[in-house]
């Protein structure tokens, strides 16, 4: 479900209700792909000494700061970016994370192929990297959580992403690596919108997934109905005519 640009504490709201209906069954897995306003998350098990500025300077240009319970370090997120919600329930694929990351960054290695980009994994680093003369450089970030085997949080793509907020932080907690963006390694302008589709398509020939679209109001409309069927004790159970729900595109 594309839900367009939306502050990160909204975002992190909508996968908790996410997250819980999928616990429960009357939602199938879904992929929520939106871009956040300026935001710096900081994770579970990151250090605060990898923020670079401090409060009034986060002030000044506009920028939030959050800390999350995902996995990995710190890292910004910003207009530019295509940010992955994956909520999949692991027990109807496989309950290994490093399987499940592994799928994640495959994902976006084939998206990136689509644009005659080489990405490959870097030594024992999350994310994707691209080698260039001036060394390997991050495309996209991953960090993840889960819960009784279901997933929330998930990756960052920068496409044409300000690559200059990357300088508030120790990207990833990794000093000496730089960000890089689609638009930079193609030396050309690159809409959002034309990376969407690819992420979508590769997400769900990697876990093996129809990519079916659904409308944000069907969406929100299928949480009002498992809280309030959850809230009565009548927990409907999940249609399973799709598996995995995406949408792309300015449907909703």
């Amino acid at each position: 479900m594309e839900l367009g640009l939306v502050p990160y504490a909204q975002a992190c709201a909508l996968q908790s209700r996410s997250v819980a209906a999928r616990k429960l069954g009357p939602i199938p897995d879904v992929l929520l792909l939106c871009e956040h306003p300026h935001v710096i998350t900081l994770g579970r098990n990151g250090r605060r000494e990898h923020l670079k500025a401090g409060e009034r300077v986060l002030s000044q240009m506009n920028v939030e700061f959050h800390a999350t319970d995902r996995g990995g370090d710190i890292t910004y997120h910003g207009p530019g970016q295509i940010i992955g919600y994956p909520i999949l329930d692991l027990v109807e694929h496989r309950k290994d994370v490093r399987w499940y990351v592994e799928q994640l960054e495959e994902t976006m290695i084939r998206a990136s192929r689509n644009f005659g980009v080489a990405a490959t994994r870097f030594e024992d680093k999350h994310g994707i990297w691209v080698k260039t003369p001036a060394g390997p450089e991050k495309l996209a970030a991953l960090g993840v959580h889960l819960s009784r085997w279901v997933t929330s949080h998930g990756f960052a793509y920068n496409v044409s992403t300000n690559l200059s907020y990357f300088d508030l932080i120790v990207p990833c907690g990794i000093s000496g690596k730089r960000a890089t963006s689609l638009e930079r390694l193609l030396n050309r302008t690159v809409a959002r919108n034309e990376v969407t589709a690819p992420l979508a398509s590769h997400f769900g020939a990697v876990f093996d997934r129809e990519m079916v679209t659904i409308l944000r109001d069907e969406f929100l409309a299928a949480l009002d109905d498992a809280e309030k069927a959850r809230q009565a004790e009548r927990l409907p159970q999940a249609s399973g005519e799709f598996a995995v729900a995406a949408m792309k595109g300015s449907e909703a």
